[in-house]
């Protein structure tokens, strides 16, 4: 029998929980069976790019042991799965006319079946991050909006269509647009790696390029929500944004409020803002001017309103955001602000992550909840929440298994979920932790895990680690 103060009896009863990846992460198999280059096959294979000059060549082998990991799922009791769908396998030049390799689709729809089979529900994601390198090299991909969307819709209609046929009913369009923008075209540190920086890049701006991206991101989603709904498409649809909650340093200090709200809009109004709201936010507009493109007003009837069926919630951190009273440096992208893990009063968000940039904080994570459901009123899924252990990379079973920092992370972050369901009212309708493995962790290579699954990169075993017994547990409890 379910306690009142159980899980289950607070979180809704179609409530969606599992694990997510990423195609180029675990995938491998680069070039089996006609899959052509992505921008991260070029980037990582570029001398430097990556630590230890790592790839995704091989990665997890999930391309060949896909039916393991599905087992993994099933073992861990997930009612649902997150993966992407890798654009250079289904067609592997790209473009809206070219050829469509059929063991590509062919490998998606056997995935499907069998996770359906599990009883797992799959949620697809279109694009994280692994445009083909064809686009790229005959347009400058995501710089080209005329020639991008079509290409987009293209493929998403391939994959609608066939995938649907297999059970897929959730869909998520792109996958953290503005670390496909920041990291890809400001900092430089992700591909296409573009930048200002001319030691990191011989091609680039970073003042304005990121913010095309973005705007064509945002173009390429709405095309896309427009023709799943017009083709009648099963299921659901929605956009994935990526943003950490950012709290005022100094919590009586107006301008430090002030700045922690510029620094939310500048991370998530960016794209949210557009497709609720029918525009950038304002404070963008005022510190970028005509550097962040303009919506046409056939541009507008596109996007606004084209937001589709939830809000994708990606969220890992909190930052303390302290004011500037400087003017914004060019290639600034945060809203001109100072981020810190120490609070004014000297509180230090700990423990410290591999990842430099995450350290946990859960009541964080319930205050964005609040703030994204008040400002956009849409459900909301979770489709990335997770923590890499400091050291990790160093460690072997059974020490690896032991994740007590990522058990304790879980167990603060669902339990703050928890409360913004059933005290905030806020509309949570599912979670998925990051990730289902140890995997490729992009620029970072295989030094940093965020699996709940350890995975051993040199026979590909996979083990359990407590994380992944806690997380079950919370949820069946």
């Amino acid at each position: 029998m379910t306690s009142s103060s159980s899980p289950q009896a607070r979180l809704p009863c179609d409530f969606d929980w599992g694990f997510a990846t990423a195609a180029y992460q675990i995938e491998g198999s680069a070039q089996v069976d006609g899959r052509g280059p992505s921008i991260w096959d070029t980037f990582s294979h570029t001398p430097g790019k990556t630590a230890d000059g790592a790839t995704g060549d091989v990665a997890t082998d999930s391309y060949a042991r896909f039916l393991s990991d599905v087992a993994v799922l099933q073992s861990y009791g997930a009612k649902a799965y997150r993966f992407s769908v890798s654009w250079s396998r289904v067609i592997p030049l790209g473009g809206r006319n070219d050829p469509v390799n059929e063991p590509g689709i062919l490998f998606y729809e056997k995935l499907c079946d069998a996770l359906k089979g599990a009883g797992i529900e799959p949620y697809v994601t279109l694009y994280h991050w692994d445009l083909p390198q064809a686009l790229e090299d005959r347009y400058g991909g995501l710089r080209d909006k005329t020639e991008f969307i079509p290409d987009f819709a293209r493929y998403a209609t391939l994959v609608f269509t066939r995938l649907s046929k297999h059970g897929v009913r959730n869909w998520i369009t792109f996958n953290e647009p503005e670390v496909i923008a920041n990291l890809g075209y400001n900092i430089g540190i992700f591909p296409p790696g573009r930048s200002s920086n001319r030691t990191l890049s011989a091609e680039g701006n970073s003042s304005t390029e990121p913010w095309v991206v973005g705007h064509t991101i945002i173009l390429a989603h709405a095309t896309v929500v427009r023709t799943f709904k017009q083709e009648g498409h099963p299921g659901r649809i929605g956009i994935t944004l990526n943003g950490d909650w950012a709290e005022p340093w100094d919590p009586s200090c107006p301008e430090d409020a002030a700045a922690a709200q510029r620094r939310m809009e500048f991370w998530i109004g960016w794209f949210a803002d557009p497709l609720y709201h029918g525009d950038y936010p304002a404070c963008m507009r005022a510190q970028l001017g005509d550097r962040l493109p303009r919506f046409g007003e056939q541009e507008r009837a596109l996007v606004h309103g084209a937001q589709g069926d939830f809000y994708g919630m990606n969220h890992y951190t909190t930052n303390y955001i302290k004011h500037r009273t400087t003017a914004p440096d060019l290639n600034d992208f945060k809203g001109n602000v100072e981020t810190s893990f120490t609070s004014k009063d000297g509180h230090t968000l700990l423990p410290e992550a591999q990842s430099e940039w995450l350290r946990p904080c859960g009541w964080g994570f319930r205050k964005l909840l609040n703030w994204i459901y008040v400002r956009y009123g849409a459900p909301i899924y979770v489709t990335e929440n997770g923590f890499s252990v400091k050291g990790e990379g160093g460690l072997v079973p059974p020490a690896a298994l032991q994740d007590t920092d990522r058990v304790n992370y879980f167990v603060d972050y669902l339990e703050n979920m928890a409360a913004a369901i059933t005290q905030d009212k806020v509309d949570v309708r599912g979670y998925f932790a990051w990730s289902l493995l140890d995997n490729f962790e992009w620029a970072d290579g295989y030094r940093t895990r965020f699996g709940l699954t350890y995975v051993d990169y040199n026979t590909q075993e996979r083990q359990p680690k407590e994380s992944a017994k806690t997380v079950q547990k919370w949820f069946e409890r």
